[in-house]
């Protein structure tokens, strides 16, 4: 048995096509499972205009940090917001760990965009925000799992406008090994563990 890769990017794919109600909004007819599959064949997926809104959006915070942001951004005053918590925290920061879970061995990965005295920041670009709304993430018990000194990871959620922090403490998330074991039974259960073992081998 290898070692493999483990995101939660990879997590976040599978629990949004096990959904009930897998539409976000009922403008975009997605398609989960699909969505699902090239991000376990680790394909490329199209950049959507929200996913370019959300680079775009924290190469903005990024380059305010750095002394270069672009105060006629229609974005910047958010940006600035955004960019204050962040600011003399590391960014883009890469954690590795090796875990085990149900005997097999695994990396687990991530990219920080902000680590900062013991929190983890995330930011969010969206058009609506309820508080709330990353509770069921798997992207804090991830990353809290990954760095083990984080006693809070907050989500800095905005629409360009408006700026909402939504914070976890180490002690109210749940651990992410279930969900892994949960995801790793449903692989069996549907042929697609050997898929899995073929494209997410850790070099």
């Amino acid at each position: 048995m290898g070692r493999y890769l483990m995101t939660h990017s990879l997590l976040s794919s599978w629990l949004y096509t096990m959904k009930g109600n897998p539409y976000e909004d009922m403008t975009t007819e997605r398609d989960p499972m699909a969505e699902f599959m090239l991000t376990l064949r680790r394909e490329p997926t199209p950049t959507t205009e929200a996913m370019q809104n959300g680079i775009d959006f924290e190469d903005l915070v990024t380059s305010i940090i750095n002394g270069r942001g672009d105060p006629n951004n229609q974005w910047y005053a958010a940006a600035e917001k955004v960019a204050r918590r962040c600011a003399g925290g590391i960014l883009q920061y890469k954690a590795k760990k090796v875990v085990e879970v149900g005997g097999v061995s695994l990396l687990l990965y991530g990219r920080l965009d902000c680590l900062k005295a013991g929190e983890i920041i995330d930011v969010k670009f969206t058009k609506s925000y309820d508080a709330g709304k990353y509770f069921g993430s798997t992207q804090h018990p991830t990353y809290f799992e990954l760095i083990p000194e984080a006693r809070q990871f907050t989500y800095i959620a905005s629409n360009g406008r408006d700026v909402w922090p939504e914070t976890y403490f180490r002690e109210d998330a749940p651990s992410i090994f279930p969900v892994i074991s949960d995801f790793f039974d449903w692989l069996r259960a549907v042929d697609l563990m050997q898929v899995y073992q073929e494209k997410w081998a850790a070099l």
